[in-house]
């Protein structure tokens, strides 16, 4: 009996560590995105980041790593408040950093797909 209890705690944890790796991590979730997104210096920090065109902080880099299998997946790895992030930023891109939003989907969307796709699903018109 013992044995099998065993058996049976083993696979729940394998079981929650593959469930964890098919999401994001959510260490950088308390990120007040707004206050970024309305500090023009912090936003062209992250954006030279995304750019390759200077240093980035941790969070830039997890950013950069994880973008592009999130574009690539619907963000189906994010969870709510990652998604909700998302659309904020992609929103004032479009809105407030045109040019801004045109270089990094050159970048990051050169065929445009995603572009398409999420400027249709958050009703947006870049």
């Amino acid at each position: 009996m013992q044995r099998c209890l065993n058996l049976i705690f083993v696979l729940c944890l394998v079981v929650i560590a593959v469930h964890a790796q098919n999401r994001y991590t959510t260490r950088y979730d308390s990120i007040d995105v707004e206050r970024i997104l309305s500090n023009q210096r912090i936003l062209t920090n992250y954006l030279k980041c995304l750019m390759e065109e200077g240093p980035c902080t941790n969070e830039g880099r997890e950013l950069k790593k994880t973008l592009p299998d999130a574009l690539a997946n619907g963000c189906s790895k994010c969870n709510e408040k990652q998604k909700s992030s998302a659309e904020k930023v992609i929103r004032h891109l479009i809105k407030n950093r045109s040019n801004d939003w045109k270089r990094l989907t050159a970048k990051y969307d050169p065929t445009g797909q995603y572009r398409k796709k999420y400027e249709a699903q958050y009703n947006i018109k870049a």
